[in-house]
């Protein structure tokens, strides 16, 4: 056994700096475990925060994990950094940290910097080699920014890497596995991007990845870092963007993690009403602290340069942003202004934007924020928060209400299907069909959908229509776009047996159809945030829950659909239009091939020069039960 050796590091005055600052975006160029040379030997260089530590052993298979034979040294600097060169340690050996408290209980804690874990329910981490990937994705990663614009087409799969297919004996596919089929199969489905729960380590499989205790590495549950590259390469050859969930709002208390890290709340608050989260029973990362910052803002340009990440999804934004979420009078404490805006996680979210798009200005970052809270996706400079994008919550309670009413009902709730044009233009918005709307007893998409099996099918057919047509960014969860029947099981494969049911085949059929033609469809896209990309034609006409709109891209090309929310056929309903001439049916999600009943307008409508709805064209339109069409100038 070789004797660890004082000295090495990979920290330059700078970097202590920038870190004790706040300001740090790669803290994982210095800590962490690095495979190294020293003095012609090679091995490993240990480096770890743990300020009010006693001591610190690295432990691992090398030192029969025997925390007296390789005690790091605290550098000099008062960072609170242990470092030291263990010989003869290189890569794939595991290993642990023994922290010695100030109570002098020893505390053994995985890397929080490790690039690689064992396969839970092990706990330790791996040391990793320099990654030797070589990439192929620089086409896509030169153009990439055009792609993620605002003015662009986005239609995101939301996926979990264990249970979208999985092999003989209900294996998991891996990440090379899913680099073989998942590419493909999204570019036959239109997608455009796909967004994956979190694929950082976590202990417990049934979080989905929400509980992370490893923010720098891909969990060894399907592979190797590499071949996590591969996947994502594999996905950027096909011209799909990979966009990650990413978890910043808590971490599990597990004890082998974060909490409690060298016998102190050094990642978390001391204060319980602070520093726990009594909906998760997790601890809350204190975004206060500089050095926290650093760790967190690292992490996530980590996952973009490293893995080539397009996006990153923060998860849980309103349990950060709020110091009273979740919790009673009471069990929360003001902010210095007595209000109960979280001002240090505020603070954070800005720099954490600022420094992704400053690093990578072709990215894209995504708040899931389930609040009113203003001006999430505008600039810093103008007082945002500095997201791209914005899931629009409130539109999709309100439509999924909606579309879950028998058709009878519809009329007296009109207004769930309107008001998101209210606010359509105040924030940058995804519209999500998430893996949190199809499980924990609230149902598949399908089984939302009110009336007998036809019906069904026909009334999610119909809010994929709707959807594809509104302004938004769109994201459905795997599984909605075939109308799986049963809820979501991340110990199971998508049930892709049930495409050889016709009913199945056809609304699979219409979502790659529709999808698609989004895809194809400036008019449904180039303008999302602007009020000349959209007009209603009429939106008042409850009594027949028939809604129709205008649709425009920035050359003034057009296209309208009208929807009908009942199981009537609506013959003879007349609707203005902009211009005269023909208008082709491009659409209807009523089509025989898609197992609709085959009613519509034989592919074309005639206008007449009679004004209606305030414009000075019209035509009589056959609305099919259940159903949308969407119309096409046929001289465009």
């Amino acid at each position: 056994m070789r004797e660890i050796i004082y000295g090495p590091s990979l920290a330059t005055g700078n970097d202590i700096y920038l870190f004790r600052e706040g300001t740090h975006r790669r803290i994982y160029t210095f800590l962490g475990a690095h495979v190294a040379e020293h003095g012609g030997e090679a091995g490993t260089l240990f480096a770890v925060w743990a300020p009010c530590a006693k001591g610190v052993s690295v432990i691992g298979n090398f030192n029969s994990w025997n925390k007296e034979c390789h005690k790091l040294a605290p550098r000099w600097d008062s960072s609170g950094i242990w470092e030291g060169f263990v010989p003869g340690v290189g890569a794939g050996e595991i290993y642990k940290y023994a922290i010695t408290a100030e109570s002098g209980a020893v505390l053994e804690k995985s890397d929080p910097l490790a690039f690689f874990c064992e396969t839970p329910p092990a706990t330790a981490s791996v040391v990793c080699g320099a990654p030797s990937y070589e990439w192929g994705d620089s086409e896509w990663m030169a153009g990439r920014a055009a792609k993620n614009a605002p003015d662009a087409p986005q239609s995101i799969y939301e996926l979990h890497a264990g249970s979208w297919r999985r092999g003989d004996g209900n294996t998991m596919l891996g990440w090379r596995g899913l680099a073989a089929e998942l590419p493909r199969y999204l570019k036959d489905e239109g997608f455009t991007h796909v967004e994956f729960m979190p694929v950082m380590e976590h202990p417990f499989y049934g979080s989905w990845g929400y509980q992370t205790t490893g923010y720098y590495a891909p969990t060894s549950r399907y592979g190797s870092p590499e071949d996590f590259m591969s996947l994502v390469d594999a996905l950027h050859r096909e011209g799909i963007g990979v966009i990650l969930d990413w978890v910043p709002s808590h971490f599990p208390m597990d004890a082998h993690g974060l909490a409690r890290f060298d016998g102190t709340a050094l990642y978390e608050h001391a204060d319980p009403r602070q520093g726990f989260h009594p909906d998760w029973k997790s601890a809350i990362f204190n975004y206060g602290r500089n050095e926290v910052r650093s760790f967190l803002v690292s992490s996530a340009n980590f996952w973009l340069e490293r893995y080539h990440a397009d996006g990153i999804r923060v998860d849980a934004v309103a349990s950060m942003l709020y110091l009273d979420y979740s919790r009673r009078d009471g069990e929360w404490v003001p902010n210095k202004y007595g209000g109960k805006e979280n001002c240090d996680a505020i603070d954070f979210i800005k720099e954490l934007n600022c420094a992704l798009y400053e690093e990578h200005p072709g990215i894209m970052t995504t708040a899931e924020e389930s609040t009113s809270w203003p001006m999430v996706t505008k600039p810093t400079w103008l007082g945002g928060l500095g997201f791209g994008y914005k899931w629009n919550m409130g539109w999709m309670n309100d439509f999924l209400s909606y579309m879950s009413k028998d058709p009878i009902f519809r009329k007296y709730c009109h207004d769930k299907l309107t008001f998101g044009m209210w606010y359509a233009y105040s924030e940058n918005f995804v519209l999500p069909f998430s893996h949190d709307e199809v499980v924990y007893g609230k149902r598949s998409l399908l089984e939302k959908m009110p009336g007998d099996a036809w019906q069904k099918a026909a009334n999610l057919r119909l809010a994929f229509g709707w959807m594809f047509c509104h302004p938004g960014k769109k994201l459905v969860f795997m599984g909605g776009e075939f109308g799986q029947s049963r809820e979501w099981n991340h110990d199971q494969s998508l049930d892709w047996h049930e495409l050889k049911d016709p009913r199945h085949a056809g609304i699979a059929r219409w979502f790659a159809d529709v999808c698609r033609f989004y895809r194809e469809s400036p008019e449904l896209w180039e303008l999302d945030n602007s009020p000349k990309g959209f007009e209603w034609i009429d939106c008042s006409d409850r009594d027949s829950s028939v809604v129709s709109f205008i649709r425009r891209d920035g050359e003034g090309h057009t296209l309208a659909l009208a929807a009908n929310f009942t199981p009537v056929v609506r013959s003879g309903y007349r609707v203005g239009l902009p211009c005269g001439g023909a208008w082709l049916e491009v659409l209807n999600s009523d089509a025989e091939v898609y197992g609709g009943s085959g009613v519509g307008n034989m592919g074309r409508v005639e206008t007449e020069e009679k004004e209606f709805h305030g414009r000075p064209y019209s035509a009589e339109l056959t609305i099919p039960p259940l159903g949308c069409v969407v119309l096409k100038p046929e001289d465009e």
